[in-house]
């Protein structure tokens, strides 16, 4: 698949692309130096996510710095994701989609039950119903995470808005078809990922929007780059995560 949205960021040869259906989970950890594009295949997709630093898994994905240091209530091109120590996971250097939730969560086995019933997958197979909690929980086991390390993940493709009272409000539609969003990993992370339903989505049947899933070599960061220039504490940012890589970090990182 070629994106040209995506420019020079998708210049670089593809290493791995896949589609994800709704109600999955996913985990893998990415190089420092690549770029993650997520394609919402068909519209109204949700993608929950968490990061971790594979070799201290508890340096993970700080959701209040994120917000806090940036001054934004959504996540858009521009910015980055922090970890709890200072560093840049990841940075978004490409988005058509616009608007991704921050502040949500995820849905669980009981909110999924009481929306669309209760299937599971000894009945169903691979159409039972799957909520986020217990995706990450699946994913998390397999590097020795548990539910202590669950902190409040990332929802892509899914805009939520508060009114002047606080009051949330979920926006079904606003993903289009083919909108994508593109990571440029700062550093090795470890990636937890699923495609079940955003906890705000009230849709009448259980929602299974597919996505899909692009790895690419990512270009060096440059003294004019986007994320970079965004604001102050990026710029501090980008300064501790290539410390780490250079000084701290594993022998194994690819340094900028």
């Amino acid at each position: 698949m070629d994106h040209p949205t995506l420019g020079a960021q998708a210049a670089s040869a593809l290493i791995y692309a896949t589609r994800l259906e709704g109600g999955k989970h996913w985990s893998l950890t990415l190089r420092g130096g690549t770029l993650m594009r997520l394609v919402d295949l068909e519209g109204g997709a949700n993608v929950g996510m968490l990061f971790f630093n594979p070799y201290n898994v508890l340096e993970r994905y700080n959701a209040p710095d994120t917000l806090k240091c940036q001054h934004t209530f959504k996540l858009t091109r521009g910015h980055c994701l922090y970890s709890d120590m200072g560093r840049i996971f990841c940075s978004i250097v490409e988005d058509t989609a616009g608007w991704h939730d921050t502040v949500c969560g995820n849905s669980n086995r009981e909110l999924v039950q009481q929306r669309w019933g209760l299937k599971t997958y000894q009945q169903y197979r691979n159409d039972w119903q799957q909520n986020g909690h217990d995706a990450f929980l699946v994913e998390g086991a397999k590097y020795g995470l548990g539910r202590r390390d669950l902190a409040a993940n990332v929802n892509w493709f899914s805009r939520v808005s508060a009114d002047d009272g606080g009051v949330l409000s979920f926006h079904p539609s606003d993903s289009r078809t083919s909108a994508s969003v593109g990571l440029r990993f700062e550093m090795d992370t470890l990636v937890l990922l699923h495609t079940c339903p955003h906890p705000l989505n009230e849709a009448a049947e259980y929602p299974r929007q597919p996505v899909g899933v692009e790895i690419r070599r990512s270009p060096a960061v440059t003294a004019d780059d986007f994320c970079l220039n965004a604001c102050e504490e990026n710029v501090r940012g980008f300064q501790n995560t290539t410390l780490y890589r250079r000084c701290g970090g594993p022998s194994g990182e690819i340094a900028s």
